[in-house]
């Protein structure tokens, strides 16, 4: 079936500025020209113009898409398996929003009391979706689906208690890091070995199960990704590496 530039823009609720743009630029070309000059698009562009709308949503530069889509390696399967995860991650994320605001406009009004652990509910639901939003990716990809669903299972279950006790052991780990690496301390000190027991001790929180390699694996992550080295080198630069280094020396 063949569209004219009005048609497929009303269908993809668009402009036909948008499309005539994307032409421009290389990223989305009409199949053929009719002898007037018209654009004529098929269910081929149709079909690559949902790609980029889906890309669209998740705030991707137009570069980074026009070269995604002219990659060789370019699945649609797993394109659209990545945003619909993400839409999913996304409503469940309002529902917990509208779930938690309507209670506490029930509240305001009298007719409701939020029970704290409600409300301690609803807090590890947004600190999952939080960290979703800032390594999601990269967690999925170098651990799988699977783990990442269970190791969120897991801390959705953790107690408030649990979670203090886990909250306070990251705050340990990461003064004892501060004060080896202000100190000059080895990595392969008795100090490195301390504070990855600990840290052994505060993934156990979180993960089902423990393997020095999954350990080794993370802590290369830390070092690999500027988000987890700005978190441990935020007061002491160095702490990240100290952490890696004693990591891959002990675990």
């Amino acid at each position: 079936m063949e569209y004219t530039i009005r048609q497929l823009a009303q269908m993809a609720k668009i402009t036909t500025r948008t499309l005539r743009y994307y032409d421009e630029i290389g990223l989305l070309s009409p199949h053929h020209y009719t002898e007037s000059g018209y654009r004529i698009y098929t269910e081929d562009e149709v079909d690559k113009l949902q790609h980029i709308l889906f890309y669209r949503e998740l705030d991707v530069p137009l570069e980074t898409i026009r070269q995604l889509l002219l990659s060789p390696g370019f699945d649609s399967v797993s394109v659209l398996t990545s945003h619909l995860r993400e839409l999913v991650s996304r409503r469940e994320h309002l529902d917990l929003l509208i779930k938690n605001v309507t209670k506490t406009i029930q509240k305001e009004k009298g007719e409701y009391h939020m029970t704290n652990k409600e409300k301690f509910e609803g807090f590890k639901k947004e600190m999952i979706q939080k960290n979703e939003d800032m390594y999601g990716e990269e967690i999925r990809s170098k651990y799988g689906n699977d783990s990442v669903e269970t190791n969120n299972t897991k801390f959705m279950n953790l107690t408030e208690e649990q979670y203090q006790a886990m909250e306070q052991l990251g705050e340990t780990i990461l003064s004892k890091l501060e004060e080896a690496v202000s100190n000059s301390l080895s990595p392969n000190s008795t100090a490195g070995k301390e504070i990855v027991l600990l840290h052994k001790e505060w993934l156990s929180y979180t993960w089902p199960s423990y393997t020095p390699e999954a350990h080794r694996g993370l802590a290369a992550m830390y070092v690999s990704d500027p988000r987890f080295t700005a978190y441990y080198d935020r007061a002491v630069s160095g702490c990240t590496q100290f952490l890696h280094d004693a990591v891959t020396a002990f675990a």
